[in-house]
């Protein structure tokens, strides 16, 4: 079987795992970024009672590998009477994991905002959360740009973990054709080709963004 006649009988296939990678993707940046928001605001308030919690809560997500959550979530939790489908899993572990790797850029970048941005608005008489709000938060996003859009592009790549729970994404798909073509070669470079493009437009907008914010920090 020729290339041409291969990506005639698999393109179906692998187009329709790249859609449940997609799914994957997008769903897990929405859940990453509300719990990533959530730990860092967590993470900088002056209160033990949540900054230790959140802390362990990251140090335990990035310490142990995307794989072995994964597992936990889908094997593990139904021990304790706790199930989830395949899709609703691997959903729920990417967006963990994201969300601690997330944080982590944001709670930098609020760290990085000079104390004298704090006093200045404290000046105006806003208080803690209305500073974090209007003067805070908008700096350290533009900060935060690049480190959490990482992140973010990382998760089209990490989808190809979710396959071990047997959901159909991309290199489930690619595996399946492989098993009935032999052709493992070219069906798996076609895999890390559309995951490349797929990284190269998320790049592209990652670059809008970091454009956006210098252009308003300017503007500012």
């Amino acid at each position: 079987m020729n290339f041409f006649d291969l990506m005639v009988l698999a393109g179906p296939i692998l187009l329709k795992g790249t859609g449940y990678t997609l799914i994957f993707a997008f769903s897990a940046m929405f859940g990453g970024l509300l719990v990533g928001f959530a730990l860092a605001v967590l993470r900088i308030i002056p209160s033990r009672w949540t900054q230790v919690p959140a802390t362990v809560y990251v140090s335990m997500m990035r310490g142990t590998p995307l794989l072995v959550q994964v597992f936990i979530i889908y094997y593990g939790l139904p021990s304790i009477g706790i199930s989830f489908d395949p899709l609703t899993a691997g959903v729920l572990a990417l967006s963990l994991n994201a969300g601690a790797y997330i944080s982590e850029s944001l709670r930098g970048a609020i760290v990085g905002i000079t104390k004298g941005q704090w006093s200045a608005g404290y000046s105006l008489g806003l208080s803690y959360w209305q500073n974090l709000h209007y003067i805070v938060m908008p700096q350290a996003l533009r900060l935060a740009v690049p480190s959490m859009s990482n992140s973010l592009i990382s998760l089209i790549k990490d989808t190809s973990l979710v396959s071990v729970i047997t959901v159909t994404e991309l290199l489930l798909a690619t595996k399946d054709v492989i098993a009935t073509t032999f052709q493992p070669l070219p069906l798996y470079l076609a895999a890390a080709g559309i995951y490349w493009i797929l990284s190269l437009c998320l790049e592209q907008v990652q670059a809008r963004l970091e454009k956006h914010y210098g252009r308003s920090a300017r503007h500012a």
